[in-house]
């Protein structure tokens, strides 16, 4: 907490503002987890109907990481978190009345935007505020919010739907959601230079190819590529684990998997973004992603009530080391003015991963069943492995020494 002590007051009022206002917005989205394919399954939808809605998530996201990531560099960050949390109210009303599945597929678009524009502004944010020799330590303080949320949310939302139905898990998300809007309201944001954009005369054509080609330059393409592998891992997890344990017979509160994937990515934030400000980016991005892939192996193998909270536990710790890393490693590669087009461009492999996973494992859980989607995670993690350690840098001896810690990070600015 030294890092927070070195700031102004008025630095660290809006630091606290947004790390609740984080808190209470990752609360919002996370009470839906556990409850939200239960309750398409509810209206009559099929297994790959409930992959559908839950991936429609990502098709609000995606649209909108391109149009929200240059408005955070031209406008203001603030803003776009602003609309993040407008979005994250109303969504929920909407699946109060929801009675179909083509409705709720559309509402889940919707509601995808709410995500694309916070964790935009958010990361850019808080990296905007960091020095740069404690970059990873504060940046690993304030992603706390995504598992300390992601500990209640769950657990709230499970214990609201055995309890009451479904409707107060509705309102209580759009509750929490209004929270975080009145914290962003207590944010002040730091002046920084105008970014170098792309005018706004330019036509969706030239812009389409203007993002393809940063998103292909050698610092962005293979921590998205990593980002689409972890993404698909996530998304099969949203929305297929909860049908999983409910298929087992288990007598198992599936929102325990998410909350303990919670604690245990919250207990290695903070001491892995300190390290990684000493020993590289490159070794903790490994680190998880073995995490990720022993995670998935376990849940393909076992049904167990004890085996799945350690699944569990080791996803968690994937999580909490590979996604602040990577916004960690981002930030680290682009200029202050950049950040949120860097991001929003990162992130998309993240979004795509998430839209693709319902549809796709959907089909093969149909037929297959779920442990095989687990099995095929595993794969999926187990090729993020190879692809960081053996092209995350200019030349493969490069990338191998970077990805176990024995080389710096050729593309960062610092």
């Amino acid at each position: 907490m030294n890092a927070f002590r070195s700031f102004d007051p008025k630095c660290q009022r809006s630091l606290l503002s947004l790390f609740i206002a984080g808190l209470c917005f990752w609360t919002s989205i996370t009470a839906l987890l556990p409850t939200l394919p239960l309750y398409v399954e509810f209206l009559g939808g099929t297994k790959q109907q409930i992959g559908w809605v839950m991936g429609a998530f990502a098709l609000g996201l995606l649209p909108a990481r391109f149009w929200f990531g240059p408005l955070a560099d031209r406008k203001s960050r603030k803003l776009v978190l602003l609309i993040g949390t407008v979005v994250a109210m109303i969504a929920p009303w909407g699946y109060l009345w929801a009675k179909s599945i083509l409705l709720m597929l559309c509402l889940r678009a919707f509601h995808g935007i709410s995500v694309a524009a916070f964790t935009i502004g958010y990361s850019a944010l808080v990296a905007d505020i960091a020095p740069v020799e404690r970059r990873g330590e504060v940046i690993g303080y304030m992603s706390l919010v995504a598992p300390i949320g992601m500990a209640i949310g769950p657990a709230v939302g499970g214990s609201l739907q055995m309890a009451f139905g479904y409707d107060p898990i509705f309102l209580s998300s759009a509750g929490f959601a209004f929270l975080a809007f009145l914290g962003i309201c207590q944010v002040r944001e730091p002046q920084r230079d105008q970014p170098t954009a792309i005018p706004s005369s330019t036509s969706w054509r030239q812009k389409g190819l203007w993002y393809f080609k940063m998103l292909w330059s050698p610092p962005l393409r293979v921590p998205a590529f990593v980002m689409l592998m972890v993404g698909l891992i996530f998304g099969t997890l949203v929305t297929f684990l909860p049908l999983s344990v409910k298929e087992s017979g288990l007598n198992f509160n599936s929102g325990l998997f998410y909350s303990t994937a919670a604690i245990a990515s919250f207990l290695v934030r903070v001491p892995t973004g300190r390290a990684s400000d000493r020993y590289g980016r490159g070794l903790f991005i490994t680190g998880g992603l073995i995490c990720y892939f022993l995670a998935m192996l376990l849940l393909s193998q076992t049904t167990k009530s004890n085996i799945i909270l350690f699944a569990a536990a080791l996803e968690g710790m994937g999580a909490g080391i590979v996604i602040p890393m990577m916004i960690t490693l981002i930030t680290d590669r682009c200029l202050p003015e950049e950040r949120g087009q860097f991001f929003s461009l990162c992130l998309t492999g993240f979004d795509v991963g998430i839209a693709l996973a319902g549809p796709i494992f959907g089909s093969i859980a149909e037929q297959w069943g779920y442990p095989t989607i687990f099995a095929l995670d595993a794969v999926l993690a187990l090729i993020a492995v190879i692809s960081f350690a053996g092209f995350s840098s200019k030349t493969v001896p490069l990338s191998l020494k970077f990805a176990i810690g024995q080389a710096k990070d050729v593309y960062s600015l610092n």
